[in-house]
């Protein structure tokens, strides 16, 4: 059965002490920004009265979002370890209330900058040079004028974020705290309470009973509750249409994409590129129904190992791969993930109510946690070094850029992750000295490309469908999601849902839906991922450089120029086919260690 907070070990949990000594700091801190937000409500209409109070009510702004951003780390940290924790969720409801109050507050901050001229700004940075410093921000703040309303219209926007986020929390609290997931049995008939953490382990065993049971027994309970759960979720696609359209954008998706300057052509090029190549993705399915001798492939059979080399690692063993791993990016790289296991940047273990999956969190003043739920498989090892991808990618940018610039954007994010991943992968294949364990180590790269770059396109498609929909006043009932979801996964897998019905159901578990557009990027950073793995592993210093320049820059330029000075043009479709010609040559690899003879 899954262990309660208490009986885990402090050494495999977060140090959140760091960020916090206690909850009564917290509620200090949390008690004295909301003081603070409320002397800042004097500051509306003085923004550019001068150079001055340009500079000072930006400073200002900016001084109080770090500190509103500290305080949401540690409560919503506090809270994912244990979702039933109802002190802790009032602690998340306390910084969520406390994040809208800030936005309410610096709802003018927008409206009165863009009545500032170009000339105006300009004579401003002359007499107070400082505002130098935020010649970026002040670009992107321009960029987004066409979209930015009056500052009342802003304040009352402002003042409903709460409530528009209500149906996401809803689906947080419903799927992590509130569902309770059957008993199963293993592959050694033993009950085990089914979690979404042991889900992926059940759905690799090679045993295929364990998988249908597994697989019927996780989604009848997404059956029962879909009408439930079609409501949080069109509730959502109705808040993102919504605010699009009242800040005059043509679709949610242009809004979400123009938020990081990004144009709608690169989602497009990824679908098509995906579209294209969808015959590898068959012909990869082809192979796994022939090598598990199964006539008719179901989509419980879809992350069934291949290989009957089972790769094990344990936490102990994971730590020390993951740090000769990374160590091809330098001392000062592997200095800070030596520091993250030192500190206790990790939460290692499931427990009773933890959030489910991972993730890499932080703010600018906090260690960049990594949240876990973990198994002893290599599937998770890769976890752990894609999660580290992202935390050294934060630390890397805090410790260079100053806060204004101490982020990055959303759609760079996967990247950094994604790069540590596909250089394990080279890792895993220079170290195999036999055929199994190769085959293993191409199986998982293959079933990784697969969930990535396949699987998240189909997401990032339904996503956009159901705004599409939803704009055009078709109601998301489950009916219709889970007709639209079926037919997609039909179209990707090649598998009919008639013979696999549960997958229609399938929406109803994916937290990323309520991201608004933010699942392509999982693709898009796969795809720009392999082409920057292979700079580093087969290129020259110059390109770790030029790497680790990426990894510094945060949100000081545009994300496509960020990440074109680190070798990599987003723009073209060069990169998205030049990641499926490497998935193309592991897959003739694979097939030919099968016809070999020397994998059974």
């Amino acid at each position: 059965m899954v262990k309660e907070r208490t009986e885990i070990a402090e050494q495999y949990q977060w140090d959140l002490t760091t960020v916090f000594e206690s909850d009564a700091a917290f509620e200090v801190e949390l008690t004295d920004v909301s003081g603070q937000l409320e002397v800042a409500r004097e500051l509306a209409g003085t923004l550019i009265d001068t150079a001055e109070s340009l500079l000072a009510v930006t400073e200002t702004e900016l001084a109080l979002m770090r500190r509103v951003e500290k305080l949401y780390v540690y409560a919503s940290m506090k809270h994912d370890q244990d979702t039933t924790v109802s002190h802790y969720q009032a602690y998340q409801a306390k910084a969520t209330a406390l994040y809208a109050k800030f936005s309410e507050v610096f709802a003018f901050y927008e409206p009165e900058f863009l009545t500032l001229s170009p000339e105006k700004l300009a004579q401003f940075s002359i007499e107070q040079p400082k505002l130098q410093d935020y010649a970026h921000f002040f670009a992107r703040l321009l960029d987004k004028k066409a979209h930015v309303l009056s500052s009342t219209e802003e304040s009352l926007l402002a003042g409903v974020t709460e409530i528009f986020g209500a149906s996401a929390e809803t689906f947080e609290i419903l799927d992590n705290a509130d569902i309770v997931l059957p008993t199963v049995k293993d592959a050694q008939g033993h009950d085990v309470q089914l979690t979404h953490g042991n889900y992926v382990a059940l759905m690799e065993s090679p045993d295929r009973e364990v998988r249908k049971v597994a697989y019927q027994a996780l989604y009848s309970v997404y059956d029962q509750y879909q009408h439930t759960y079609a409501k949080t979720l069109g509730t959502t696609v109705k808040v993102h249409n919504f605010t699009a359209k009242t800040r005059r954008y043509q679709s949610a998706r242009q809004a979400a994409l123009a938020s990081h300057h990004i144009p709608e052509t690169v989602y497009e090029t990824l679908v098509a590129a995906v579209h294209a190549h969808l015959p590898l993705l068959h012909r990869y399915l082809k192979l796994r129904a022939d090598l598990l001798q199964i006539e008719e492939l179901k989509m419980y059979d879809v992350y069934a190992p291949l290989s009957k080399t089972d790769l094990k690692f344990t936490y102990a063993a994971a730590i020390d791969k993951t740090q000769e791993t990374l160590s091809v990016f330098g001392q000062d790289y592997l200095d800070k993930v030596v520091r993250s296991f030192k500190e206790n940047w990790v939460d290692v273990y499931e427990n009773k109510g933890k959030r489910s999956g991972a993730y890499s969190g932080g703010a600018y003043d906090t260690n960049a946690f990594i949240l876990l739920n973990w198994q002893d498989t290599l599937d998770n090892l890769f976890t752990l070094v894609h999660e580290m991808g992202h935390s050294l990618h934060s630390a890397f940018t805090r410790e260079t850029q100053p806060y204004v610039y101490g982020d990055y954007s959303i759609f760079l994010a996967e990247i950094a992750s994604t790069t540590n991943e596909n250089i394990l992968t080279e890792t895993l294949l220079n170290e195999a000295t036999d055929d199994t364990t190769r085959f293993a180590v191409l199986n998982h790269f293959l079933d990784g490309f697969r969930g990535t770059v396949f699987r998240q396109t189909q997401f990032a498609e339904f996503e956009h469908a159901i705004h599409e929909a939803d704009a055009a006043g078709t109601v998301l009932t489950s009916e219709f999601l889970n007709q639209l979801y079926g037919q997609l996964n039909e179209k990707y897998y090649g598998l009919a849902t008639l013979d696999n019905p549960e997958i229609q159901y399938e929406w109803a578990r994916i937290p990323h839906f309520y991201y608004d557009y933010y699942v392509f990027q999982y693709a898009t950073g796969f795809a720009a991922a392999s082409a920057l793995a292979d700079k580093i592993v087969h290129g020259t210093g110059q390109d770790k450089a030029n790497y680790l320049e990426y990894l510094r820059a945060g949100s000081s330029d545009y994300p496509l120029d960020v990440i074109a000075k680190a070798g990599v043009d987003m723009t073209s479709a060069d990169y998205l086919n030049a990641a499926f010609a490497v998935f193309d040559k592991r897959l003739a690899e694979l097939e030919q260690l099968v016809k070999k003879g020397s994998v059974k």
